[in-house]
């Protein structure tokens, strides 16, 4: 058998090792350093207007942090949206507050602005008070329509928290994914556009807020010669030794975004005239992804009844991996009690989409197993 084509694995660079081995020899094994301050420097170059970057344990711990610093706590609500994974979510509850869900809309699968309206009103309606924050999700790489969500941010005055923890390198109108909130997380985990092995940073407005970030990352210790602590902190700093992993990563970023949409127009233009294939697609020019993974919908009643859990079977036995698309979270146990507003978009995508291999790191005869798996299993 062939040796596992994965969905989405890390792809090094070349100079990762260098910066570890030179936190190494100046002993900088720690959770500060000449690593941390370069890599968040570098994404702060990237990612451009004026942001302030902290790098920290995971894309989950800045969410938390994000929330934290809007005054998000016990009793409060918070919007977020349904279709992607829990760690969108999860910090909401950390924080005793409860998240609201909004479905998604056709064109990106992202937070609809329409039923996100509609949410924050009967909010208003049912609690009389209004949601603390607005969480929407670049899915996949795709940029959620921030122009509408931010009018709706600003007409309510309820502040943005992106999460664009798969969108590093996704672009809005020309404006980087992770720069359009009040505050944005980025995720570094293994299957990534790049990584530091686990980790994450959260992206800041203002320098005052990433000084702040800093000092929850590290248990909130009080400027004081001894041990003082006046707030909850947390242990959330990313060490130097995973941010020599970022800064060699960093440097071959744009490498990174570019293979992975040239495998998404490989499969566009190898299994796209598939009768019932479609693609996860920018609306229009508007609109850049990463394609960090590419997705596709599996219409039944246009494949003669090929579902996508049967082609995602059929492309098991071939040793290649295939994965459902997010399960959406109003649907979760978990939050079986949150409200939820919408028209089941994000639950016929779950029923019919899949995520194909993305990884950077594929080669071209991989590519063309898949394509040609899924051709023959379709036809």
């Amino acid at each position: 058998m062939q040796n596992r084509i994965y969905l989405s694995l890390a792809h090094i660079g070349g100079n990762e090792q260098k910066y570890i081995q030179e936190a190494f020899d100046a002993n900088w094994v720690v959770p500060l350093g000449p690593n941390v301050d370069n890599f968040e420097n570098s994404l702060s170059q990237f990612l451009g207007k004026n942001r302030y970057i902290v790098a920290l344990s995971s894309g989950t711990a800045a969410i938390h942090l994000g929330l934290l610093q809007l005054g998000v706590g016990y009793g409060d609500e918070v919007i977020c949206q349904s279709f992607t994974f829990a760690a969108s979510a999860n910090p909401i509850k950390y924080l005793g507050a409860k998240p609201v869900f909004v479905d998604s809309e056709n064109d990106t699968w992202n937070m609809s602005p329409e039923f996100l309206e509609i949410a924050i009103n009967e909010r208003i309606k049912a609690t009389g008070k209004t949601p603390k924050a607005i969480i929407p999700v670049h899915l996949y790489g795709m940029p959620a329509k921030m122009d509408e969500i931010l009018a709706i941010s600003k007409k309510y005055e309820i502040p943005v928290l992106e999460d664009a923890a798969e969108a590093l390198g996704s672009e809005y109108k020309g404006q980087k994914c992770g720069t359009f909130g009040e505050f944005a997380c980025l995720s570094f985990n293994g299957n990534k556009i790049i990584t530091t092995s686990g980790g994450g940073a959260l992206v800041c407005s203002t320098e005052q807020q990433a000084k702040k970030t800093m000092f929850y990352a590290t248990q909130a210790r009080d400027n004081a010669p001894h041990y003082q602590h006046s707030e909850i902190g947390y242990n959330y700093r990313m060490s130097n030794i995973c941010a020599g992993i970022g800064r060699g990563q960093m440097e071959v970023l744009p490498d990174r975004v570019e293979r992975r949409r040239k495998n998404n127009q490989f499969y566009r233009k190898n299994i796209s005239d598939i009768q019932g294939i479609t693609f996860q697609t920018e609306p229009n020019s508007d609109f850049k992804s990463n394609y960090w993974l590419t997705s596709i919908i599996v219409n039944p009643e246009k494949t003669g009844g090929i579902t996508r859990e049967d082609l995602r079977l059929a492309l098991e036995t071939e040793n290649i991996e295939a994965r459902l698309l997010w399960k959406p979270l109003h649907l979760q146990p978990v939050f079986a009690d949150c409200p939820f507003y919408g028209d089941g978009t994000s639950e016929k995508l779950f029923e019919n989409g899949l995520c194909i291999p993305s990884s950077s790191i594929l080669q071209e005869e991989e590519l063309s197993k898949i394509a040609e798996v899924i051709t023959l299993f379709c036809y």
